[in-house]
């Protein structure tokens, strides 16, 4: 009977486990490592997880010795770790195709340890040996993976050998997006020109863009890309091969990914190798360094936001105004977008330059400025409640501009209400920056942070004691939404500052 009762317990903590950390792995990108990265979190941000973990652990390999220790072994572990849901709120299983390789991958080591298992005699032996099999698929899967997309790569080389069009690829550790769509504004003036859309910007999203989107008769394909280290650009650039290339800052994103700043701008600078002309922006040191290193080698356009007065490019903030100058003349001025940053606008007016466009057709397309989805998007709701939007993989540099935003919108007399998760992938200046973020929000009264989930909650309360404004926690972005927005009166602001999935704690 009580060999029964282990092997019931046994399948339903695969069945748990399995659809808990498969759908850990999807929102992770499949990033080998990432599903034991977020364990780790959930045990260190609620201590009683590591212990529930622990615990498991022991009894079930004491059932080894005593096949009834494993009875609360097992129950331990399928509920571990205590917090993350089986079925996500914000972030279900989406099943794709290779979600579905990657569960027949997990089923099938599981099965045969099973098997192992059940030939002994010793159930416990299962739940031992069960507890890094996802993780070992993930990692097991990805080059499977890589060659299974092989197909929809070369598709998409055919493509673009048989359209031809001028390829511009854009990098950097924020601003991507954004200069992407000021780039296809000004260009649609002048070029049929067509983009990479969302986030497709690593290999097989690029092929996806190319293949559906790349019609005959396209001019220019304006490539995001994006990388978590050095060789991912270099090997994107090999197979959409960049006439112009451009990069838009260097910043902490992706930090706990790539290490160290050195190795971020080693990685983004990859985007210039080969490419006839660089846009880069000088305000940045390293991007100043890396123009005047290769200005002997291609054409070199130096973007600025007033730093450097001699920049090829300069969009300078002048009050609700942004003043844009080339090559030393002034060439218009335009009202400042609600959101969005100077440099974005400057690097985009680079790219048309180094693709023939002239002043006067530049002019000519500098209003109707598009908006990022999700970046500092401002809208009023029918209360009269200013909304800004900014829910879409915040960084400090981000953050300080949608906070900004926020406290304009306002005014004098309106409060602001901040809602956030905090910051991640800092690496080790994560906690840092969160820390700061909530010094900067609480730094005015009128002002409450709202704090929520656990991911960066230490820091953030550090930061937010150092200032008069008023802070506050929440288990989740829905049950503060629903208090804070009867709270907001006509003329409030609230700023959603980032948004993470359900699967961080």
């Amino acid at each position: 009977m009580i060999d029964l009762v282990i092997w019931i317990l046994l399948i339903a903590c695969l069945v748990i486990g399995d659809l808990r950390w498969l759908r850990v792995a999807q929102r992770e990108h499949y990033a080998p490592g990432r599903v034991t990265a977020m364990a780790w979190m959930w045990s260190r941000l609620l201590p009683w997880n590591a212990v529930v973990w622990l615990i498991g652990a022991v009894l079930v390999v004491a059932g080894l010795w005593l096949p009834v220790l494993a009875i609360p072994g097992l129950l331990a572990l399928t509920g571990w770790p205590v917090g993350l849901g089986i079925v996500g709120r914000t972030a279900r299983l989406a099943w794709t195709a290779r979600l579905k390789r990657l569960t027949a991958a997990v089923l099938t080591l599981q099965i045969g340890v099973v098997l192992i298992a059940w030939q002994a005699q010793r159930a416990a032996l299962a739940g031992v040996a069960l507890l890094g099999l996802i993780e070992f698929a993930v990692w097991a899967m990805a080059k499977l993976e890589n060659a299974l997309s092989g197909k929809y790569v070369v598709q998409a080389q055919g493509r673009l050998r048989r359209v031809a069009p001028r390829v511009v690829a854009i990098t950097g550790s924020y601003g991507k997006t954004s200069t992407k769509l000021y780039t296809v504004h000004l260009l649609a003036g002048s070029f049929v020109a067509v983009a990479s859309p969302a986030s497709f910007n690593n290999r097989l999203g690029l092929a996806r863009a190319v293949n559906d989107r790349l019609a005959p008769g396209t001019e220019i394909f304006i490539a995001e890309m994006g990388t978590y280290g050095p060789g991912e650009i270099t090997e994107l650039c090999r197979l959409f091969r960049p006439e112009v290339a451009a990069i838009t800052t260097i910043g902490e994103a992706h930090l706990e990914r790539m290490g160290d700043r050195a190795t971020i701008v080693r990685a983004k600078s990859e985007i210039v190798a080969d490419a006839r002309a660089a846009v880069l922006n000088v305000d940045v040191p390293e991007l100043a360094e890396l123009a005047e290193r290769i200005a002997n080698e291609k054409s070199v356009l130096r973007c600025s936001t007033g730093a450097d007065d001699n920049a090829d490019v300069v969009v300078r903030t002048n009050e609700d105004n942004w003043a844009i100058q080339v090559a030393g003349e002034p060439l218009a001025e335009i009202a400042a977008p609600i959101s969005g940053h100077p440099i974005n606008l400057a690097i985009a007016i680079g790219i048309g330059l180094c693709l023939g466009m002239t002043t006067d057709q530049i002019r000519l397309r500098l209003t109707g400025l598009p908006a990022a989805s999700h970046r500092a998007e401002v809208r009023q709701d029918s209360r009269g409640v200013w909304i800004i939007d900014d829910t879409y993989n915040s960084n400090p540099i981000g953050a300080s501009q949608a906070l900004a935003t926020a406290r304009r919108q306002a005014g004098a007399g309106g409060r602001v209400f901040v809602i956030t998760p905090g910051m991640v992938e800092l690496g080790v200046q994560q906690d840092t920056r969160n820390t700061e973020l909530a010094a900067a929000v609480v730094a005015e009264e009128r002002t409450v942070l709202a704090i929520v989930g656990r991911t960066n909650r230490a820091a953030l309360l550090r930061g937010g004691r150092s200032g008069p404004g008023e802070v506050r926690c929440y288990p989740n972005r829905m049950v503060a939404t629903a208090e804070l927005s009867v709270a907001a009166q006509p003329g409030d602001a609230i700023l959603y500052e980032n948004d993470l999935p359900d699967h961080y704690a």
